[in-house]
Order: structure tokens, then C-alpha cells, then sequence
């Protein structure tokens, strides 16, 4: 499935929740207006417009939130997508808490790929930056997942935002004078994980906080590690871009929105916890999906009229976003409302 411009469109990023069990700074620090839960997708209708996308040319699901892992019965629907016909792949992204208690699951339900969303290893700074959260439980549920994955070959990756973390930690009132990123590579040091550093985006309350420039981190991260290596092995369904650390069992990637813009080569669309379609992050423009599950009865025309909503959507998407000029976006609503 290709868009106007003739990127092949494969990738759906699945938000299905607006709920988290976290409070972080830059994305929901005083909470949310919580969605209704009859406004909520069911997981059966996800999978049905999973299953429209799948036959249009998608084959990689990622599963987001919020935090995917608070909403009941979402192994269950890793596994709904992972028996779609011509779904490849489906990946979680999750914030770690609950993920020891869940992991079995999602390896039985098949999964495919895990990734962590981790910022700092510095226990105060982490329960400051988000909210009250327990540093110890996501490193509990990321050493299960490295012990069960690896048995499993199912990788597992780390997604730190790019922060200036002195400044955060000045700014929350934390006593932290760490060196800020360089403490994450422990974990591709000793672990087969990738650490993947991601630009903080515009959005919702991310334009309050400075990320650091990718292209600055680059620098510094070279003039630490001078034999560093160019990565081309295949990581992932995302726009990273890898490097190796001799000596290191994961790599280090570089997810960078704004000063190194991927959108040539975007391959994916976003579907929000309310069934809104969108082809762009930062643009509000998509399709309402869940009018069309809710609204035609019968399912032959319902599964017809999904297709060529999500056949305009894709061909709709724009040529690139606009990170860079904040004022031509035209997307006002939250992360926790799109999708991470």
C-alpha cells in the first residue's frame, strides 16, 4: 500500500488506551481527562481494522498506549493480532511496571518484540520525572524479559527520551548530578538490548521541556567511544538509525525527529484509542473509524467502507511533518490522546 508521495505503508502503531499508571512530566504530569470507556475501542474492533489494514499491504502492529499493559485482556489481543492473516509482526511499547507480571503471557501470545520506555537509572530522578514510578519494578521487568527473550530470540529494546536531565532534575528539585545519557549504556553494554535515544517531540506538554539535539549527542557519544561503529543490521519496523560500541552486546540507536527528519521513509499510520486514523503525527488530519464499526450493521459494507477509509488516509499523508516549525502544526490534543 503506498501513499501519494510512493512510500510503502506497512507499519499501524495501535494506541488501546488513554490510561497510564504513570504521571510523566513531559507527557501527563497532573493526569487526564480520561476518555469514557464506551468511546474506547474494543479489542475486537481494533483487530477488525488491524485486519482491513492487513489486507491493504500492513504487516507490522506496534502496541501502545497510554500504557497498553493497564488495559484488561491486552495479551489477548497480541494474540488476536498475531493470528491475522498476513499480520508478520506485532510488538509492544511499555513503561515497564507491570511488565514482569505480564511477560509470560506475551511470550505465549507470541510477541514479537518488546520495548521499554526508560529515561534515567537513577532511582529519585525516575520517581520525580515520573510521577511516583518504581525504578525497581521496570528493572525487575526488564531483567525477566531479557532472561525469558533471550531464550525466545525476541528483542528487547530501551526508549529514553533525549532530556537534559540536569536541568529536569534542577527543575523537579532532585539532587542528581549525573552524566545524564551516558548511564543507559549499561544496559547495551551488558545486555543483548539496543538503547535507542528518541528527540523529544512538540507535543502536548513535551513543548515545555528542552530535548538535547541528536546531533550534539552524536558528538558527544563519538568523542566517548571513538571506535564507534555504523549499525546496518535490520533492528526493527521504526526510522532508528544504529551505531556499535566494540566491546558492547546491544547496539545504540538514534530515533531523530527533528534534526534529522525520516519522513522520506515513514512507512507507518496511527490509530488513537478512539479509532481516529491518523497518517501524521503532527497534523490532526485522519479518518473516524469507529463511526464506521459502530454505524453500518452490515459487515460485508462495514469491512468495505474501513478499507476506503484507511486506503485515504494513507494516500492522504504528507509529505513530512513540521517538529520544526511548532506554529504550522495543526495537532493540539496530548500524546496520551494519539498514541505513543
Amino acid at each position: 500500500m503506498k501513499d501519494d508521495f510512493g512510500r510503502e505503508i506497512d507499519y499501524m502503531r495501535i494506541s488501546i488506551t488513554d490510561r497510564c499508571n504513570l504521571r510523566c512530566r513531559y507527557c501527563m504530569p497532573d493526569g487526564a481527562d480520561w476518555v469514557p470507556m464506551p468511546q474506547i475501542l474494543t479489542l475486537e474492533e481494533y483487530a477488525c481494522i488491524a485486519a482491513c489494514g492487513a489486507l491493504l499491504g500492513i504487516r507490522k502492529i506496534k502496541v501502545t498506549g497510554g500504557e497498553p499493559l493497564v488495559r484488561l485482556g491486552c495479551c489477548d489481543f497480541v494474540r488476536m493480532l498475531k493470528e491475522t492473516r498476513r499480520i508478520e509482526k506485532v510488538t509492544i511499547t511499555t513503561n515497564g511496571i507491570l511488565l514482569e507480571q505480564h511477560l509470560e503471557q506475551l511470550a505465549a501470545a507470541g510477541i514479537d518484540g518488546i520495548n521499554i520506555s526508560l529515561d534515567t537509572l537513577n532511582p529519585g530522578l525516575y520517581q520525580a520525572l515520573t510521577g511516583g514510578g518504581s525504578l525497581s519494578a521496570v528493572l525487575k521487568g526488564l531483567e525477566a524479559a531479557l532472561k525469558l527473550c533471550g531464550e525466545k530470540q525476541i528483542p528487547v529494546k530501551i526508549n529514553a527520551v533525549s532530556l537534559e536531565l540536569k536541568d529536569m532534575a534542577r527543575k523537579l528539585g532532585c539532587v542528581y548530578d549525573g552524566p545524564g545519557w551516558p548511564e543507559l549504556l549499561w544496559i547495551a553494554k551488558e545486555y543483548p538490548a539496543d538503547v535507542r535515544f528518541i528527540e523529544m517531540m512538540p507535543i502536548g506538554y513535551g513543548k515545555r521541556y528542552q530535548s538535547l539535539s541528536h546531533k550534539e549527542l552524536f558528538r558527544q557519544l563519538q568523542e566517548q567511544y571513538p571506535n564507534l561503529e555504523k549499525d546496518d543490521r535490520y533492528h526493527g519496523n521504526g526510522p532508528a538509525v544504529y551505531y556499535r560500541i566494540p566491546g558492547f552486546k546491544g547496539s545504540i540507536g538514534f530515533i531523530s525527529a527533528i534534526h534529522e527528519k525520516f519522513c522520506g521513509s515513514c512507512n507507518r499510520v496511527r490509530l488513537t484509542s478512539q479509532g481516529y486514523l491518523k497518517s501524521c503525527l503532527c497534523y490532526e488530519d485522519g479518518e473516524d473509524l469507529r463511526t464506521i464499526l459502530r454505524g453500518i450493521g452490515n459487515q460485508k459494507e462495514k469491512e468495505q467502507r474501513l478499507l476506503e477509509a484507511i486506503k485515504r488516509v494513507v494516500w492522504a499523508k504528507p509529505v513530512a511533518h513540521c517538529f520544526e516549525h511548532p506554529e504550522q502544526m495543526t495537532e493540539n490534543q496530548d500524546m496520551i490522546k494519539i498514541g505513543g
